[in-house]
């Protein structure tokens, strides 16, 4: 065989592996760390590799500054009955955290000495309003989603830091459909960058993706490609940029098996196409891992990878986890039974 025919080979397959999303590396692996709660974290905040927020079940929250050897319980006095799915994070001092319920279930709380003192900054005094999840695009100005009221979704917004929350007007909004609805399952349903952001849907016979560009005041709306119904539709969300967006779900009633379950938009949320390889499991959560193309999805069968910005995906775990993020090159993910892990090995 000739020198140039062995090099034509080599090339080859160095392109398969390439296309399957294989890149020569370590095998990633999830490190889990001993919080000592029974709790189930569907809220997760990570700063760093070593600074990250969790926030669950019983109105627990912790929070870790040396890598998950040492959790502190630090949540809210008054939210032993609440139930939270939101933690947003900024540093080992700040956060913003929500409780999800109708009526004044749904609370948003503040602090800002590292959980000591916790302030509660909003609670909902609309019956019909329930409040998912919470996003920001900077350290000042967030939003947070509640299912539809009065047919349409309705959006929270802050402009100093998650102090003050103000109800946007509707005018904005298109209208739900009649059975829809987001999903508060992994913190990710809604996410935002800058003056962007986008929410996710289900529930009606359409799973939709909203988008707004001038943060919240007006919003466009587009179908996914993935399957909607009572209880499935798309969960969770992940911009890489204002046009490199990730969408992952399934059915929360049929988590083994999720059928066109990921898609990608690379136009800013206007279209989106079914992954060419799906993790093929519902999935509550997704997340860049700010090494290029690389992300992750999690959900209660297994965690998956792509390094090709989710046109393919592979099982890389099959621990159950809720939600994931990534923050200064670091991952972490959450879910129930205190499990709290992370990342190692994606160099």
């Amino acid at each position: 065989m000739t020198m140039q025919r062995k090099l034509s080979i080599a090339a080859l397959a160095l392109a398969l592996v390439g296309g399957l999303g294989f890149t020569g590396g370590p095998e990633p692996s999830w490190q889990l760390t001993d919080t000592g709660s029974t709790a189930r974290f569907r809220g997760l905040a990570a700063v760093d590799g070593r600074v990250a927020w969790v926030a669950g079940s019983a109105g627990t929250i912790l929070r870790t500054t040396d890598a998950g050897r040492h959790w502190t319980s630090t949540g809210p006095a008054d939210a032993a009955a609440l139930q939270f799915r939101d933690i947003e994070a900024f540093d080992a001092r700040t956060a913003v955290a929500l409780t999800i319920g109708n009526g004044a279930d749904s609370r948003l709380y503040r602090t800002a000495d590292g959980g000591h003192a916790w302030t509660e900054v909003f609670r909902n005094d609309d019956p019909a309003a329930f409040y998912d999840c919470v996003a920001f695009g900077d350290k000042r100005h967030g939003l947070a989603l509640s299912d539809p009221v009065d047919g349409r979704f309705r959006i929270l917004a802050t402009g100093d830091g998650g102090r003050s929350w103000t109800v946007l007007p509707s005018t904005g909004m298109p209208d739900a459909l009649p059975g829809e609805f987001a999903f508060a399952a992994g913190g990710t349903c809604l996410v935002a960058s800058g003056r962007h952001a986008w929410f996710a849907t289900g529930g009606d016979a359409t799973a939709r993706v909203f988008a707004s560009h001038d943060f919240g005041r007006t919003w466009s709306v587009t179908d996914s490609p993935i399957p909607s119904g009572p209880s499935a539709g798309v969960y969770a969300l992940a911009f890489r940029d204002e046009r490199t967006g990730l969408a992952v779900g399934g059915d929360y009633a049929v988590p083994d098996s999720a059928p066109d379950g990921s898609a990608v938009s690379r136009d800013g949320g206007r279209t989106w196409t079914v992954s060419r390889t799906v993790p093929g499991a519902y999935r509550s959560g997704v997340a860049w891992t700010g090494r290029g193309r690389t992300a992750l999805a999690v959900g209660p069968t297994g965690s998956d990878i792509t390094h090709d910005s989710g046109a393919t995906w592979r099982r890389f775990d099959t621990g159950s986890f809720d939600a994931v993020a990534c923050a200064s090159g670091a991952c972490w993910a959450s879910g129930q039974d205190g499990r709290v892990a992370l990342l190692r090995g994606t160099h």
